[in-house]
Order: structure tokens, then C-alpha cells, then sequence
């Protein structure tokens, strides 16, 4: 908005990427959600509001699943922009939390601007046809659904099923970046550090005073 940089320095760009090793460009473009406007707010809000709840609920204390998941959509979206004349990826990028949310809390009600009452699944499927109303192309919604899918069938059914396995596995150097280490059940701590030894705050003194 300020116009220090302009959407032709981040849009996606295979030729530019490959050729000319802008690289940046594989992130920028999945920032990048238009002018100010409805649009651009609408996006900012689902972004944020799906994004929390997916961290603080099925992904609570699994940051580096949570980040894998982030790499993975977007390395599809990426693969997919190659073959498609796609120039920013971040709206497809918001649909796919919308869907792996919506498809993890299946009986919760919504209510879109008051007009429309449905149950989560149907989210991702409203949010394009109002895309459409906007004059949108439904695309990049249609590519948010699609890896959206792809995740939550190998992370949440095909697990499930007879003869199934976990196909997606975190990285070992994302779980030591991101996740909190397990405490070693065999390590024995120093004597001064053991709990029975640690005073005993004041509000546990104060409860044991008689009154």
C-alpha cells in the first residue's frame, strides 16, 4: 500500500524462480491477498480465526505437525502453480485450514452473515460460491479444497483404514526445532532439584496454618 515494493516483485513466476533464482518468490506469492478491501479483510479474518483454532485445538502441543502441514500444502500448491497460470497462492492457502478444520469439527453449526445455516463441512463449499458472487475465480478456492483433502485423507482416514498407514510423517529436524523434548522417564534428577526438597510456596504454608 505504501508502494516500497510492488505484487510484480512477488507473484509466482516458475521462469523468474528457476531462471533468474528469485527465489523468494515461493513465499511471496502465498502473502500477497490483493489491495485493501472486503476481499483482502475477509481473507485476513478466516486466515487468522481458522488458523488459531486449528493450532489451540487438534494441533495443541504438535507445533512441528502444525508446521509440516504448512510445508506440505504448500509444496502441492506450488507443483500445482507450475502447470496453471496461478500468480498468488495465499487465498488457496486460507480455504485449505478452513477445510482441515471444518472436516475435524463435522457438527458444529455456522452462520454466514446471518443469511445461511449449515454444518463445518459445508464452510469451504459456501466460501467459494460467495467467492463467485465477488466475481472471483473459483480456482484457487477449488485448489484450497483439493490440498486440503489430500492432507486430511492421508493424515486423519487413511490411517484409520484396514491396511492403512501414517503416509505423512513429521521430519526429525522439525520436531526438534519446534516441539518441547520428552522428559527421559530414567533421568534422576539432582537431590536439590527433587521436589521434595523444594520449599513449599506461601500459599501452600498459608493453607496449612489453622485458622
Amino acid at each position: 500500500q505504501l508502494e516500497f515494493i510492488t505484487p510484480f516483485q512477488l507473484y509466482f513466476n516458475p521462469d523468474l524462480i528457476f531462471r533468474k533464482f528469485q527465489i523468494w518468490r515461493l513465499i511471496t506469492n502465498f502473502l500477497f491477498f490483493g489491495p485493501l478491501g472486503f476481499s483482502f479483510f475477509f481473507n485476513m479474518i478466516f486466515l487468522y480465526r481458522y488458523c488459531r483454532m486449528l493450532e489451540e485445538g487438534s494441533f495443541r502441543g504438535r507445533t512441528a505437525d502444525f508446521v509440516f502441514m504448512f510445508l506440505f500444502g504448500g509444496f502441492l500448491m506450488t507443483l500445482f502453480g507450475l502447470f496453471a497460470s496461478l500468480f498468488f497462492l495465499g487465498q488457496a492457502f486460507t480455504i485449505m485450514l478452513v477445510y482441515v478444520w471444518s472436516r475435524r469439527n463435522p457438527y458444529i453449526r455456522m452462520n454466514f452473515f446471518g443469511l445461511l445455516n449449515f454444518q463445518a463441512p459445508f464452510l469451504p463449499w459456501v466460501l467459494m460460491g460467495f467467492s463467485l458472487l465477488l466475481g472471483n475465480s473459483i480456482i484457487i478456492d477449488l485448489l484450497g479444497i483439493a490440498v486440503g483433502h489430500i492432507y486430511y485423507f492421508l493424515e486423519d482416514v487413511f490411517p484409520n483404514q484396514p491396511g492403512g498407514k501414517k503416509l505423512l510423517l513429521t521430519p526429525g529436524f522439525l520436531k526438534m526445532v519446534f516441539d518441547t523434548p520428552e522428559e527421559d522417564p530414567n533421568y534422576n534428577p539432582l537431590p536439590e532439584d527433587r521436589q521434595e526438597n523444594q520449599p513449599r510456596n506461601q500459599d501452600q504454608n498459608q493453607q496449612q496454618q489453622p485458622e
